[in-house]
């Protein structure tokens, strides 16, 4: 069985808030061992991928929620919303880029000659 994946650096949660709602990028569980193992590597990245979508999603529906608290009043500490929406928007920036990343290889890859 091999070692989980340590979380990378700097993506610590600040005040409460889970470091950019990526959580299931920054390991293995015990699960995805037992699919990699039947399936090979593409299956764990291709969960991998799938978790953090749904942690990005997640953190999104979160900043909704606290603005919509803010804007009623409810909400005492207007920083959980500005963290938590902070959060969102790294997260974001962060799938998008990766998307990018992946756009370019696909691209690159066509373009290659046989």
């Amino acid at each position: 069985m091999t070692s989980p994946i340590n979380p990378i650096g700097g993506f610590s949660p600040v005040g409460g808030v889970s470091g950019l709602g990526l959580s299931g990028i920054a390991g293995f569980t015990e699960k995805a061992e037992t699919t990699a193992a039947a399936q090979g590597p593409n299956a764990d990245f291709a969960g991998m991928l799938a978790k953090g979508i749904e942690n990005l999603q997640a953190s999104q529906t979160k900043a909704a929620d606290l603005a919509v608290q803010v804007a009623d009043g409810r909400l005492q500490d207007p920083a959980q919303y500005t963290m938590a929406a902070t959060e969102a928007s790294l997260g974001l920036q962060l799938t998008m880029a990766v998307r990018n990343k992946a756009v370019e290889a696909f691209q690159e890859i066509m373009r290659m000659q046989a």
